[in-house]
């Protein structure tokens, strides 16, 4: 009779140990490992998630349908689909509005905004659009050159040759306006080698004048005429 009552509780406590684990002291849920198509599709915004966050100028627009190009995923790369042959739109506001994208960080905003600038300046009327844009699409592009993420200053300056070799010398005027950032970001060993060719390929589209302008802020720079 003794030795039953004290195998009871001991039957109690264990059952009590097996049935309910402590609250406070919960497993640690496994991270799943990243699945191969994770490189070719970035995190994007979850439309489930915390939307506390205002959304941004871009994604606003891009959200009412106001940049009129989609992303279409493919199996090895993504592209554009624009709704209109790109010739036929008018640079402003679109110019500007996709080049405030680049300080965009998620997708995808990232792709929308670097593709949708490259290919608009692909059109063939693209120098005569762009040039009577340039005193406000300077300063976006220097907002992007001067951003804290890398990959946000590396689409602003992809953007920058891109426009310097559409729009040539017209870009000299305001080339001061950007350098200051390009000297910044010169003393960073990994960007020092895509400036250095950014800078050559501005000299070439600018003309020999741009050599004095790159040299008055970055008096190193070697023109590649010399």
């Amino acid at each position: 009779m003794s030795s039953s009552v004290r195998i009871k509780p001991k039957t109690t406590i264990q059952k009590s140990k097996t049935s309910s684990p402590l609250p406070c002291s919960p497993e640690p849920a496994a991270k799943p490992p990243p699945k191969p198509s994770d490189k070719l599709n970035p995190k994007t915004i979850d439309p489930f998630g915390d939307h506390s966050r205002a959304p941004s100028a871009f994604a606003a627009i891009y959200a009412k349908g106001g940049i009129p190009c989609r992303l279409v995923h493919g199996a090895v790369k993504h592209r554009l689909q624009w709704e209109c042959l790109p010739e036929s739109l008018a640079f402003d506001p679109l110019l500007i509005t996709l080049a405030e994208g680049l300080r965009e960080t998620r997708h995808p905003y990232t792709f929308v905004s670097k593709e949708g600038f490259k290919e608009l300046l692909l059109v063939e009327d693209a120098a005569e659009k762009a040039v009577p844009l340039l005193p406000r699409l300077v300063p976006v592009l220097k907002a992007a050159l001067a951003h804290s993420d890398d990959e946000v200053f590396e689409r602003g300056l992809d953007a920058l040759v891109q426009l310097s070799a559409v729009v040539g010398s017209s870009l000299n005027d305001h080339l001061k306006l950007l350098l200051t950032n390009l000297s910044r970001r010169l003393m960073d060993k990994k960007f020092k080698e895509k400036i250095t060719v950014a800078l050559q390929k501005l000299e070439q589209y600018g003309g020999q004048a741009t050599v004095a302008i790159i040299k008055s802020k970055i008096p190193t720079y070697c023109s590649v005429y010399s």
